[in-house]
């Protein structure tokens, strides 16, 4: 049975108004088809199967013929929300899309909510909490990889996962809850050894979740790859190169870039975040200056830093002592990247490669070398492993903080075993592990969580 929010039928428009030839009115609930059936002229919908396309027309309340149409039917529980859903596709007219919701909210469907066919399809058991949200995953994904994370996590990877662990924790907890029922004959029925390994089990999934998350951040939202390096070294340049665009302005006059520039591309399915930034050097410049502490924050917050040199005015020396200089975190990757090697003396190009074995050589104006740094960026994220798509990575800052949480708790169990805590101390802290790691799938969850998750989605979704 339905909760009593699912009782009544609502209605959207599925794609946005005008984004092309066709527009798709969605419908949902128990009152869908015989609504859609009211203002449709063709076969009789409601005694049509479901998983069925029908033609004809939409009519007005006056009779008149607004559109021709097709109507995709779906017989709950076989559709997205499990309830009864119709599919109208019309003409993509702003007129005709208002005059079909209009129609049919006189009739007795309301307007949806943001993200509410998504949260009827959760409340009604076709997938759980994590799966639902890897659906706006997946809706935004914008990159391969994006695309591949959010499938695995809207086919129930990640949530299985979290399923099977939390399983065993509740057996345990059943077992200490029964305990504390029969505290007065002092009995055990929990194994306390039994117990511990699995909690060391148990942490060791989630730690490898929560270490995920740093992966995934970075899937979701771009691999944030700094250029930093001296003025006129060719950063703008390289970025608008790269870009394949006129996206930063070029000038030979030194201090152009006063604040950072970025935006993004995709490399082999991986979003990349280029930031143009500021040449380092001093100034007495302030606003200049304000750039290149701008730079040095960046810098600290990037996954990648592209140093950028100029072969024909920097030295080997001075190089060195820019990279020293760098606030390059410790987990970001460092590339060292020489540029207008068109115009360089072979010997001083020689002398470079051998101070420095990894370095990269390109001229970013012609655009040569540019394949070999692609290749290079790739190369260094997959080592991090951003490509393994089939491994279940966290992306979502919701699940980490309930991972960070369960973590906490867990510690507090393994604690209590070890030191000999009352099964009351315990049992408690593994109903908060439990509560954390249920609130991630929805097995448990609050009103004010559910309006908050959906109220992000798009309307129609």
């Amino acid at each position: 049975m339905l909760p009593t929010a699912l009782s009544d039928t609502i209605v959207a428009l599925s794609t946005p108004p005008g984004a092309g030839a066709i527009a798709v009115v969605r419908l949902s609930g128990p009152r869908a088809i015989e609504l859609a059936n009211g203002v449709f002229r063709g076969k009789n919908l409601t005694e049509q199967p479901g998983n069925t396309l029908h033609y004809g027309t939409l009519r007005t309340d006056t009779g008149e013929v607004l559109d021709e149409v097709v109507v995709g039917l779906f017989r709950g529980p076989h559709s997205y929300t499990r309830e009864d859903v119709v599919e109208i596709s019309t003409h993509g007219s702003d007129y005709i899309v208002r005059e079909l919701l209009a129609l049919l909210v006189r009739r007795g469907a309301r307007l949806a909510e943001p993200g509410e066919f998504t949260k009827r399809a959760f409340l009604s058991g076709a997938f759980d909490l994590a799966q639902a949200e890897a659906v706006a995953d997946l809706i935004a994904a914008d990159s391969a990889l994006q695309h591949r994370v959010a499938l695995n996590q809207m086919r129930g990877g990640f949530s299985q996962e979290l399923k099977e662990l939390r399983q065993q924790l509740i057996d345990f907890a059943a077992l200490l809850e029964l305990e504390l029922d029969f505290g007065e004959e002092d009995v055990e029925f929990a194994d306390r050894s039994g117990l511990l390994r699995l909690l060391t089990h148990v942490q060791t999934v989630v730690q490898r979740l929560l270490r995920s998350f740093e992966l995934g951040n970075v899937i979701k939202n771009g691999v944030t790859t700094v250029i930093a390096g001296r003025p006129n070294a060719g950063k703008s340049t390289l970025l608008n190169a790269l870009l394949n665009e006129e996206r930063a302005i070029v000038s030979a006059i030194p201090g152009t870039t006063r604040d950072f520039i970025e935006d993004e591309v995709s490399l082999d399915g991986i979003k990349f975040r280029f930031v143009d930034t500021a040449g380092l050097r001093e100034t007495t410049d302030e606003v200049e200056a304000i750039g290149v502490q701008r730079t040095r924050q960046r810098v600290e917050q990037a996954s990648v830093v592209l140093y950028l040199f100029d072969l024909i005015t920097a030295s080997p020396a001075e190089v060195a002592a820019d990279i020293a200089a760098l606030p390059v975190p410790g987990s970001a990757r460092l590339l060292l990247v020489a540029n207008k090697l068109d115009q360089a003396p072979p010997a001083s190009v020689a002398i470079f490669q051998q101070q420095f074995p990894d370095l990269l050589l390109l001229a970013a104006a012609p655009r040569t070398g540019l394949d070999e740094l692609r290749q290079h960026l790739l190369a260094t994220v997959r080592r991090e492993g951003l490509d393994a798509g089939s491994a279940t990575i966290v992306t979502n800052l919701r699940h980490a903080r309930s991972l960070e949480v369960a973590a906490q708790a867990l510690e507090a169990v393994q604690l209590g075993l070890n030191t000999g805590a009352g099964t009351e101390l315990v049992a408690a802290d593994l109903r908060q592990a439990l509560r954390a790691l249920g609130e991630i799938t929805g097995d448990i969850s609050s009103d004010d969580l559910l309006s908050s998750i959906f109220t992000r989605f798009c309307i129609g979704k």
